[in-house]
């Protein structure tokens, strides 16, 4: 299935469709975190930003994930998988460790939120560990775990 990776041109009519997965795997966090995802106010539109690369894997698409180069680091958002435990996940993982080395960037970065504890152990296993905890605005309590990866 590693040959169906593909990065979506901005243009591409399949953003819908990579857009529709990352609100059917991001689903089950509702109720779960808090405050709710930032997936809850994006749009498909927000994805055809030219800084961003939008990788998806599988015809149809099974999972998503939108890199971000940054200083030193390429930025993991938006992984989502709508088959689990079927190593989708790891490829795309795979895909942006390739990508960070392509680019020259030395870590992989990602957050994800503290509730998610099953969502980390699968990081660490990986290889990400963690670097740093945040709140979000209006918060007493850390929100937010970021991980890191070096390439």
């Amino acid at each position: 299935m590693e040959a169906d990776i593909r990065n979506l041109p901005s243009d591409s009519p399949e953003m819908v469709n990579a857009f529709d997965v990352m609100v059917e795997a991001f689903a089950g966090m509702e109720g779960r975190i808090d405050p709710p995802s930032s997936l809850n106010s994006m749009t498909v539109d927000d994805l055809r930003d030219p800084a961003l690369e939008v990788w998806v894997l599988g015809k149809p698409i099974v999972g998503t994930v939108v890199l971000t180069p940054k200083p030193k680091v390429l930025y993991v958002g938006k992984l989502a998988v709508r088959d689990r435990r079927r190593g989708v996940g790891r490829q795309l993982l795979a895909l942006a460790e390739r990508r960070a080395g392509e680019l020259g960037l030395t870590w992989l970065e990602l957050e994800s939120r503290v509730e998610l504890i099953e969502v980390h152990m699968v990081f660490k296993r990986l290889g990400f560990r963690e670097v740093m905890r945040t709140t979000h605005a209006g918060y007493a309590r850390p929100t937010s775990i970021t991980f890191r990866k070096p390439v």
